[in-house]
Formats: structure tokens, C-alpha cells, sequence
């Protein structure tokens, strides 16, 4: 199947970075490399942009769509959690801006053997990284119906997270659920006729909860924006895409947090903890899509931008 993704926000994220032609930048989600393009176009001289994907497959289809601008481009296979290790095996102190799209690609939900959307019957995987070893039939499988109550409750925020983790427990006991199409049956059965005839689809959120456990997406993200901060260049940026409230919570506390480090008790008169500012918020509230963009691309509707400047 051929990789594709819809890039969202794609000139808002992009403009975010403030662009030095002969900076160097990092695309952490690379995807299709709809923002690497974007990226790379407006390089010269000694520009340089390195994408990172755990994807091998965005890392394959990124490669032909930028193969026109050569060596200005150096792709890596890994996760943006560890970005600190690819610029240090890259020889690179600190960067000129960062770019995060976060959440699922267009190609991934389209892909049905992946795992990911609840729309076709598929094996039920939904790895972002093909060689990791968990699953979502690993998690719905193996883990306790307290733990997976807790992953659909705090990651999908579902209301029937209860009912719909006992009745994967009961049914587990008969047959393992080792499909989109199981999985889905079971959720609507856990919930009343009326949550099922309201608008959107009753397993959104819990394919949405066993997603982003399966991918340690929310752990990655916190453990990662402080790092990401540290290596930027004074006047280096931060552009982060954001998809629910989970993420962009996260994304809005670390840049509060290294825009206002102190920790002093506010009748303190002056600050005695040390902690000093590294950077400031440039967007005081989140850009959102157009109301165009929105009708073009569906997928943007939740999407949030959020930029951090270093000083």
C-alpha cells in the first residue's frame, strides 16, 4: 500500500519554526514527510533536516518523496523519545527547531493490516513500530480487566470503560480477541442503545485508549519535551501538533514549565530556587485548523499547534 498522509496544519507548523535557511531542523514524526518537504524546500548552503520515524515504512516512502534534495536530508528509524541519541550520533550539539505531528498518520488508520482503525475486520496490532514486541491483542489479551479499565478510562476518556473491560475479560476466557472486528462487537455490546446511536463510532475511544498504550505515546511525549527544549539553539523553536486533550495538556504544562521553572512559594519576594526561564510561549493560545482545512481534511478538526521559543 502505498504511504500517504495529509499534513495538518502544514504551513501554520512549519512558519511556527521560523525558518533559517542554513539551520538545522528535526522532523520527530516524520510520516509521509509532508512537514519535511515543507522543511527542506526552504533550506540552502549548510540547511540541514533530519526526520525521524519509527515507521520503517514512512522512513521508505519520506526517502523517494525527499530524495530530491540529497544529502540536505538524513532519515533515521527511531522513536523521537530518543532524539538526543540521534543527534548525538550525528554530531550535533543543538538544532535550530523541532517539529512534532503527533498521533496516528492517515496511511496507518488506512492501512487494515495494521491494525488501527475499527472500520474492517484486521489482526489486531496497532504497533506505530512493527518490530516492537507489544500489541493491542497483547494488552486486551494479558493485561488485568483493572488495567485495562484504567487504559480505557484515562486514554479514551470513555464513560463505558467499566462494562467494556469486564466483557473483554469474559470473552477472553472463551476465545482469545484477536481482531478489530471481535474487539468491536464486544464494545457495543458494553454499551446501551443510546450511546450507540449517537453520532461517531462506539469504539473510537477505546481503540484510541489501546493505541496509545500500545505505543507508550503519552509516556514518550512527557519524558521527551524537556530534552527537546535543551538541544534547541537560543532563538530555536519547538512546533507541536497535537490531536486530543491528553497530548496537548501535556505539550501546554512543559512549555509552562520551561517558560516559568520556579518553584519558589509565592510569598517568597525573591526567587531562591535558581531556576531560570529557557525559553518563552509564542503561541499564548493554540492555532487551530481553518475552517477550509477542516472541510478538506476531516482528520484536522482536533488538531491544536502549540510553539516554544528558546532563549
Amino acid at each position: 500500500m502505498e504511504f500517504s498522509h495529509v499534513s495538518v496544519l502544514l504551513n501554520e507548523a512549519v512558519d511556527g519554526l521560523n525558518i533559517k535557511p542554513e539551520g538545522v531542523y528535526v522532523d520527530g514524526t516524520l510520516g509521509g514527510g509532508g512537514h519535511s518537504y515543507e522543511i527542506a524546500a526552504r533550506l540552502f548552503g549548510g540547511g540541514r533536516l533530519i526526520g525521524i520515524d519509527q515507521d520503517a515504512e514512512a522512513i521508505e516512502a519520506a526517502g523517494r518523496r525527499l530524495a530530491e534534495f540529497g544529502d540536505r536530508v538524513r532519515l533515521v528509524k527511531s522513536n523521537f523519545e530518543n532524539i538526543e541519541a540521534v543527534l548525538d550520533d550525528l554530531g550535533i550539539d543543538r538544532v535550530d527547531g523541532i517539529i512534532l505531528d503527533l498521533g496516528v498518520s492517515s496511511h496507518q488508520l488506512d492501512d487494515e493490516s495494521r491494525g488501527f482503525t475499527y472500520r474492517v475486520d484486521a489482526p489486531l496490532d496497532m504497533r506505530m513500530d512493527t518490530d516492537a514486541q507489544l500489541t493491542a491483542s497483547d494488552i486486551v489479551n494479558g493485561y488485568s480487566e483493572e488495567e485495562i479499565y484504567r487504559i480505557i478510562r484515562d486514554y479514551g476518556e470513555e464513560r463505558f470503560a467499566s462494562s467494556i473491560a469486564r466483557n473483554i475479560c469474559r470473552a477472553r476466557k472463551i476465545s482469545p480477541v484477536n481482531t478489530t472486528g471481535a474487539l468491536v462487537d464486544i464494545i457495543r455490546s458494553s454499551m446501551p442503545a443510546k450511546a450507540l446511536s449517537a453520532p461517531g463510532h462506539p469504539a473510537k475511544r477505546t481503540f484510541q485508549a489501546l493505541r496509545i498504550a500500545c505505543n507508550r505515546e503519552l509516556e514518550v511525549l512527557e519524558n521527551s519535551l524537556d530534552a527537546m527544549i535543551r538541544r534547541l539553539k537560543p532563538g530555536g523553536r519547538l512546533s507541536i501538533i497535537t490531536f486530543h486533550s491528553l497530548e496537548d495538556r501535556i505539550v501546554k504544562t512543559a512549555f509552562k514549565r520551561n517558560e516559568n521553572p520556579c518553584i519558589c512559594p509565592p510569598s517568597f519576594p525573591v526567587c531562591t530556587c535558581g531556576r531560570r526561564p529557557l525559553g518563552r510561549i509564542i503561541t499564548k493560545k493554540p492555532v487551530l485548523p481553518t475552517d477550509e482545512e477542516m472541510e478538506v481534511n476531516p482528520r484536522a478538526k482536533s488538531a491544536k499547534l502549540r510553539v516554544f521559543e528558546r532563549t
